[in-house]
């Protein structure tokens, strides 16, 4: 019979693509990391990882094997939680994938979650809607908030959170003292610091300004919004970010927020989580909480 571990070893080389990467990552050698699968394919009869001087891919076979066991560990975490809950407390780690919009949504969620089950251990990681959609797909998130339209919603079960809304965060030498609103054509006349093309608040704000005729004097990229509020802050730059953010920020020393009209642009945030059988405690816990939120949303 297979065994958890050796389900566990196969799915880590699966998605590392690489047998020292994954042996690594298992806190196992990599001799015996090969000789493990190798055991699988003799209990199976059949190939499931193409070989040559380094790893070359799974074969049909490997595919198939990779999709069942993701199922099945992903049972058997769901049911050792299911029984740490009947003790009357949610405990294990919740792995949540986020855009970086949506990040002061996921501390104000994982704050709610610690309060609500100070056992869960909430380990928030931003990235891409892509690489969200592609980690979903492998098990390495649990969840992710995302946005609407870039999740494939056949084999995922997609909650809708709020609409990101946008402002313009911008140096108050470039903003007359009377200004309370701004233009998509007046941003693009300033100079700009965006988040870097592949994120999908950048292909969004491209799309705008694009649809507009419009070419934004962008004079910096970032794959997160730190380092574009320094350089509105220091004076250099203005900047795009979601309004959820500006509004939990509050005043920000040197810098105005204005909202962007002509037109208003927003897009829905959700919280995405693969369909399986089982749904883990923590993901019931999760969707308890993200109902509060939206409760106190005003």
């Amino acid at each position: 019979m297979i065994e958890l571990r050796d389900l566990q070893l196969l799915t880590a080389l699966a998605r590392h693509q690489h047998f020292a990467k994954a042996a690594q990552d298992c806190g196992i050698s990599q001799p015996a990391l090969s000789m493990r699968i190798r055991k699988i394919e003799d209990k199976l009869g059949v190939t499931i990882v193409r070989r040559a001087n380094r790893f070359q891919g799974l074969t049909e076979e490997g595919e198939l094997l990779v999709r069942r066991a993701r199922g099945v560990l992903a049972e058997a975490r769901a049911l050792e939680q299911e029984f740490k809950a009947i003790r009357g407390q949610v405990i294990g780690t919740l792995s949540l994938g986020v855009v970086p919009t949506a990040a002061t949504y996921a501390a104000q969620l994982a704050i709610r979650l610690h309060r609500a089950h100070p056992r869960i251990l909430t380990r928030i990681e931003t990235a891409s809607s892509l690489e969200i959609q592609q980690r979903l797909d492998n098990g390495t998130f649990d969840a992710g908030l995302t946005y609407q339209d870039s999740i494939g919603q056949d084999l995922m079960r997609v909650q809708v959170l709020y609409d990101e809304n946008y402002v313009l965060l911008a140096p108050q030498n470039m903003i007359a003292a009377d200004q309370d609103a701004i233009t998509w054509a007046q941003a693009a006349d300033l100079p700009l610091s965006l988040l870097e093309p592949r994120m999908q608040n950048r292909r969004i704000l491209d799309r705008m300004f694009a649809e507009l005729g419009l070419k934004p004097r962008v004079i910096a990229e970032t794959n997160g919004f730190t380092a574009s509020m320094v350089i509105a802050r220091e004076g250099v730059a203005a900047t795009v970010v979601p309004e959820v953010l500006a509004n939990a920020l509050g005043d920000f020393a040197g810098t105005v927020v204005l909202p962007l009209c002509e037109p208003c642009l927003s897009k829905p945030i959700c919280l995405a989580t693969p369909v399986r059988q089982s749904e883990l405690p923590i993901m019931r816990a999760v969707r308890q909480v993200v109902g509060l939120l939206g409760d106190n949303k005003t």
